[in-house]
């Protein structure tokens, strides 16, 4: 019959176009255009915002990368060329982006209610404004895919290739925000969560852009192989990264850092007007009674620990200069024993110079005698300084950032001064708050002809009580407890309202408190594993190989194309 397929040896040499319902779905995708293609990406990147902590749902970003493959697909029709298609590519990134950082980071507007008599005009800044200029990311990210798309499981490649480098970039560029890259859709899951040891989080990014877009083809192939041939090699994938992960896990618990017994203090302090400077000995007495409290009937308090911690900020006064304060601490804790806590600090001007403060970390002992300390180095910008030259724009019209230290803190240097010591523990890599969210930034590099930093644990303390009990302060532990994996380091995370945790150098929480309870958390220190990983060793090298090798793939397929 005329227009009939040949055949040859029982089977069609002539392609066979995918048919049914997802087809449909996904010719439907392609056809949009103006409005209505924005409003399909914003909520496609909404959909995968559920693949992030609290929620965890890998499916989510299966549905996410499909409809954003496919609006690819469809967003040079009608144009010549491959470069008439960047623009409307751009805008395709921009509203996914604009829809996966809107979703995912809503509860940043929780901040702007504490004191919502100064901050709540600033608020849609925060959940929409910051979403929209992040979103230029992925807007580049989607024009970079472009240039090396081509039909069929090439453009994965090409897809990872440029949302890969956006997120890089998103996390480096202009002080750097890596909050929820797409890696953390294999970040959650311990076996999973494995991979970062080699690959580090923009490593597991790539893995996770090509295995959740890869089902996009049983739409689009021509051929039964072409269909399905990308998905059953994700999912093989997928499970090979989960047994290489089971297989690194050790079955039982790590061994422990002898003579060390931790004390984690959680005050759960609401961000209000209780923690204004006026209520000092109030804020105070509740430190110091969570120190000394009886967890358990074989635990009488700070006599059973080796070392307590309190978190980021712990005061809403300098205590460095509070001698009375420094002297009610000494004298519950006895001889021996550490305390570690996060506080504002202060130094001497030098002359013509405003006053310098800190967000700190100190070690104080008993006597009291002050001993190493730690100054954040990587501060929030709005948060907790004002960039540049609106500084003093912005106070001449009475704006302030949310922390209200005249002028700003000052970040710490660069060099060796992230190593804590602390008697009787192993050296700290210490982060305070969101600087725990930087792969890589962890351990300092060597200083010059001189070996590495070798760090026993990393110190995290934090204080997310400015948002609440939202996906937020949860997103944030995530990501702290993947740095544990790439380091091979255990974490000690203390945080005000939660969720202060031990969790070991493979990532099992070995103890936590959850969100929004006050309460101690007594735990042993698991130790280090033995060497570095391999991220520890080479950083982004592998994530650099991996973006290369998917460059290639794209390239020779579009040339193949």
């Amino acid at each position: 019959m005329r227009g009939a397929p040949a055949e040859a040896g029982g089977r069609s040499i002539h392609p066979a176009p995918a048919t049914g319902m997802l087809a449909a779905l996904a010719h439907g995708v392609m056809l949009t255009s103006g409005w209505r293609r924005l409003g399909v990406a914003a909520l496609a990147g909404a959909v995968g915002a559920l693949a992030m902590p609290p929620f965890g749902l890998l499916p989510a970003l299966v549905v996410s990368l499909c409809l954003a493959t496919w609006l690819v697909d469809g967003a040079a029709t009608g144009r010549r060329g491959n470069l008439g298609a960047l623009l409307p590519c751009a805008l395709i990134g921009w509203a996914w982006g604009f829809g996966y950082l809107t979703a995912g980071l809503w509860w940043l507007g929780a901040a702007f209610l504490v004191e919502a008599e100064e901050f709540l005009w600033a608020l849609p800044l925060g959940v929409v404004g910051l979403p929209a200029v992040l979103a230029l990311f992925y807007g580049v990210g989607f024009a970079l895919a472009r240039l090396v798309w081509s039909p069929g499981a090439g453009r994965l490649f090409a897809l990872a290739f440029g949302l890969a480098a956006a997120e890089w970039l998103r996390g480096h560029l202009f002080t750097g925000f890596p909050w929820n890259t797409l890696g953390m859709a294999l970040g959650q899951n311990l076996w999973l969560m494995q991979g970062a040891a080699y690959l580090g989080l923009y490593g597991l990014t790539i893995l996770a852009i090509v295995i959740a877009a890869s089902p996009a083809t049983l739409a689009t192939g021509e051929t039964t192989a072409r269909r399905w041939g990308p998905g059953m090699v994700a999912l093989l994938a997928l499970v090979v990264l989960g047994l290489l992960g089971a297989a690194r896990v050790p079955p039982g618990p790590d061994p422990l850092v002898a003579g060390v017994r931790l004390r984690l203090v959680q005050p759960n302090l609401n961000q209000d007007a209780k923690f204004r400077p006026e209520n000092r000995e109030d804020i105070l007495d509740r430190y110091l009674e969570l120190s000394d409290r009886a967890a358990a009937p074989d635990r009488s308090g700070i006599a059973d620990v080796t070392h307590v911690i309190w978190p980021e900020s712990a005061f809403p006064f300098l205590i460095q200069r509070d001698p009375a304060s420094l002297a009610r601490i000494a004298a519950v804790f006895p001889a021996g024993k550490q305390l570690i806590t996060g506080a504002a600090r202060a130094e001497e001007p030098l002359p013509n110079e405003r006053p310098r403060f800190f967000n700190s970390i100190l070690t104080i002992a008993a006597g009291p005698t002050l001993g190493d300390v730690y100054d954040k180095v990587h501060l929030v910008p709005f948060g907790e300084y004002l960039p540049g030259p609106l500084d003093a724009a912005l106070r001449a019209l009475h704006v302030r950032q949310f922390v209200a230290i005249p002028g700003g803190f000052t970040p710490g240097t660069r060099a060796a001064q992230r190593i804590l010591a602390v008697p009787g523990l192993p050296p700290a890599a210490a982060t305070i708050c969101y600087e725990a969210i930087f792969p890589g930034a962890i351990v300092p590099e060597a200083p010059p002809g001189g070996p590495p930093p070798v760090p026993g644990l990393i110190l995290n303390l934090t204080n997310d009580a400015w948002f609440g009990d939202t996906p937020g302060p949860r997103q944030h532990f995530a990501q702290a407890r993947l740095r544990a994996v790439e380091e091979g380091l255990p974490l000690v995370r203390d945080a005000n309202t939660g969720i202060s945790a031990v969790v070991d150098p493979h990532g099992r929480i070995v103890a936590s408190l959850p969100l929004g309870v006050e309460g101690v958390l007594d735990a042993d220190l698991p130790a280090r594993i033995s060497g570095r990983t391999l991220y520890a060793s080479l950083g982004d090298t592998p994530f650099g190989i991996l973006l290369a090798a998917c460059l290639l793939c794209a390239w020779g397929a579009r040339r193949r194309a």
